[in-house]
């Protein structure tokens, strides 16, 4: 099992930034890709980007790249995701997820961590 902890959410002005922090224990040497998702209410889960636990490969969705970075700290057992520029649309309760192969979905997901950007 892979326990996932997200941290670092809170209120910022439009035109902000946010690092989120997803502290990730136990069999984190079987984790294939960490995964970033966010859900506004009333909306499905969106993904917004991955890391590859080896290797460090970073895949963004159209509407996040260029402005959100995802990076990792494989000595720290934690994947980061750095928020530019955020709007209000931004707004949402980010999780991270891990998932043990390509094929795979994400089986482990965190607990989400609330961003909300005002205008």
């Amino acid at each position: 099992q892979v326990q996932l902890v997200e941290s670092g959410g809170g209120l910022v002005q439009a035109g902000g930034s946010l690092r989120l922090s997803c502290v990730a224990s136990g069999r984190t040497s079987s984790t294939y890709e960490v995964g970033w998702f966010r859900q506004a209410p009333g909306t499905e889960r969106q993904f917004v980007g991955s890391i590859r636990w080896s290797g460090g490969t970073t895949r963004y969705s159209d509407s996040v790249k260029g402005q959100f970075r995802i990076s990792r700290d494989n000595a720290k057992s934690t994947v980061f995701l750095q928020m530019n520029s955020l709007q209000p649309e931004d707004t949402a309760v980010y999780y991270c997820a891990a998932k043990f192969s390509p094929e795979s979905s994400y089986v482990y997901w965190g607990q989400g961590t609330q961003v909300t950007v005002s205008s």
